[in-house]
C-alpha cells in the first residue's frame, strides 16, 4: 500500500461500570474530550452532587461516547471545583450528542431550583492527539 493511503487504526479498551469495550479509530477520527468547570459554593457542594449523582445517565445511548468522568477538584476559599469530563471517539460525535434529544433531556432541569454555582460553567474541548494507556 502506498504511504499516503495507508490508515492508522487505533484500539482502546475502555471500562464503563463494570463493562470493558473497544473502540476503534482512523487517523482522521481522533477521540475528542469534553470538559466542564465548574466554580460550587462550599455551602452547595452536597446539593450540586446530588443533582449530578441522582440524575440518569444519558450518554450510553449516544452513537461516539465512549466514558464520563464526574471530578471533584481543589477546594479554595470561596470555591470547590468540580468538572465533567467525557470522552468522545470524534468531535463529531460530541457535537451530534449536543444536538440530541438526549442533550436536551439532560440538561432539562439545569436551570431549576436553588443556583448552586459561582458563574456558569467553562467549557473545554481537546482533540487527542496521543492516548498512551497500561
Amino acid at each position: 500500500m502506498h504511504p499516503s493511503t495507508s490508515r492508522l487504526y487505533v484500539v482502546q479498551r475502555v471500562r464503563v461500570g463494570h463493562d470493558w469495550f473497544r473502540t476503534v479509530w482512523e487517523n482522521d477520527q481522533m477521540m475528542y474530550i469534553a470538559m466542564n468547570r465548574f466554580r460550587v459554593a462550599p455551602d452547595k457542594q452536597e446539593a450540586f452532587k446530588a443533582r449530578w449523582l441522582d440524575r440518569e445517565v444519558l450518554l450510553r445511548t449516544v452513537p461516539g461516547f465512549v466514558s464520563f468522568q464526574f471530578l471533584k477538584g481543589p477546594e479554595r476559599e470561596d470555591h470547590v471545583l468540580y468538572a465533567s469530563h467525557t470522552i468522545w471517539a470524534s468531535e463529531e460525535a460530541f457535537i451530534n450528542w449536543t444536538k440530541s434529544e438526549q442533550f436536551r433531556q439532560a440538561h432539562a432541569p439545569a436551570g431549576d431550583g436553588v443556583k448552586l454555582t459561582i458563574g456558569g460553567p467553562v467549557f473545554e474541548g481537546f482533540t487527542v492527539l496521543q492516548n498512551v494507556e497500561a
